[in-house]
């Protein structure tokens, strides 16, 4: 059975370090750690969880875009583990968006981001996949992916002015979409 995992807090060190490639996709651990981190995703309404949110420091997120209370107007698609995942290509176009992130509760910043990425990852059974993400997907990949990275979304935004409290954020952006 997939357990819940407990989410990491902004300024536990883990978010702050660099991620350790996943050498065996197979190992048990991993196999459980990808369950988990699925069954946590749903578990508290996100988009999508880096390992490092959970204490696991390995090149693995999950990317769980659906419709929910956090992002009422998600695209639908079923969840995906990402393992070793890489950006090989962005465009230069750039769009500006609400992010949220479960190690950061009650905190909204607007963050710049690449409207479309190419990218490749190992899948759960051991599989390479290419593919190019765009708009919202492409948002959630790169915010997993900074995790990997060490970096939180708080880094990105270019002025605090660019911040929100989750409140603030359902009543004033919520609302009018």
């Amino acid at each position: 059975m997939s357990e819940i995992l407990q989410i990491s807090q902004l300024g536990n060190p883990v978010l702050r370090r660099r991620s350790q490639v996943v050498e065996n996709v197979k190992d048990d651990r991993i196999q459980q750690l990808i369950d988990s981190l699925i069954a946590t995703v749903k578990h508290a309404h996100g988009v999508g969880i880096a390992a490092p949110q959970t204490a696991k420091s390995d090149r693995l997120f999950i990317v769980a875009s659906r419709p929910n209370l956090r992002y009422p107007n998600a695209p639908q698609m079923e969840p995906t583990a990402m393992i070793n995942p890489r950006i090989m290509a962005r465009s230069t176009e750039t769009a500006k968006d609400w992010e949220g992130c479960l190690s950061v509760p009650g905190i909204r910043g607007l963050v710049p981001r690449s409207r479309a990425i190419e990218i490749e990852y190992t899948s759960k059974d051991g599989k390479i996949h290419r593919q190019e993400l765009t708009d919202f997907v492409a948002r959630i990949f790169q915010h997993e992916y900074d995790h990997l990275e060490g970096i939180i979304f708080l880094d990105r935004v270019e002025s605090t002015e660019e911040l929100m409290s989750e409140d603030e954020y359902q009543k004033q952006i919520v609302n009018l979409l």
